[in-house]
């Protein structure tokens, strides 16, 4: 980790929340500078180019994905943390390609934003050493079992597609409605039991489900990341998973 501390842009119309990140960044040692706008955003960019952005996809005038599909954005290679409470998969997985480190819907748990921060400068290195790799962990490709409780007791039970730090994608033998909560439990190959967390579906489909985490503790998000560097795909039993 760099010892310098970095400068974030928050991109946030929601004052209060644009608040609640700045006192978080500004906690950490880094500095901060808040705009509503993209298009502010983009001045900044121009002006002054900060070394990290914190972006919401939705703002008045230029989408925060506009943004990011501009040329200088993407020429300026600054590593981008997308936040969104209303964001399609669509959506996330097209910042995604456009080259956002992370995307973490609202409402955001400050620990995992601290995490995300911490992996951006370690991303700077990173690209200076000639390692390309943006995200945090990426979306690993991994079988584990899998069971999803929404609040009216509905039980969806299946298998893992993919897992991130932020969330993941299942098959399930049940069908549960998009926009709504679970509860999910993950059995773990790490030997230590289940990993319990509150979800929130953003797909659902015949095929399955894609849900965010809303309340990941920071020690569960260490227990996803080391599955990205457990050696070979059938380490602990599991195995790659397909589409």
């Amino acid at each position: 980790m760099t010892a310098a501390p970095m400068r974030v842009l928050i991109v946030e119309d929601e004052a209060d929340l644009a608040e609640v990140f700045q006192d978080y960044v500004v906690s950490r040692g880094h500095a901060a500078e808040m705009v509503g706008s993209a298009e502010q955003a983009l001045e900044r960019l121009h002006a002054n180019p900060p070394d990290v952005i914190v972006l919401d996809v939705k703002l008045p005038g230029m989408s925060g994905l506009q943004l990011m599909s501009l040329p200088a954005v993407r020429q300026a290679a600054i590593p981008i943390i997308v936040v969104s409470g209303h964001a399609t998969e669509h959506e996330a997985r097209a910042c995604l390609r456009l080259g956002a480190i992370e995307f973490l819907a609202k409402p955001v748990p400050l620990e995992i934003l601290g995490a995300v921060l911490e992996h951006a400068m370690l991303f700077a290195e990173r690209e200076a050493a000639g390692h390309p790799e943006r995200r945090m962990t990426g979306r690993i490709p991994i079988k584990l079992p899998v069971r999803m409780v929404n609040e009216k007791g509905k039980v969806a039970s299946g298998t893992t597609v993919e897992i991130s730090a932020t969330g993941l994608r299942a098959r399930l033998d049940a069908t549960l409605h998009t926009g709504t909560p679970v509860r999910v439990s993950i059995t773990m190959p790490d030997h230590r039991g289940p990993l319990d967390v509150i979800a929130l579906i953003v797909r659902a489909d015949a095929d399955g489900a894609a849900v965010w985490f809303l309340d990941l503790e920071p020690l569960e998000a260490e227990r996803l990341v080391a599955l990205g560097h457990e050696p070979g795909t059938a380490a602990a039993g599991r195995t790659p998973a397909r589409e």
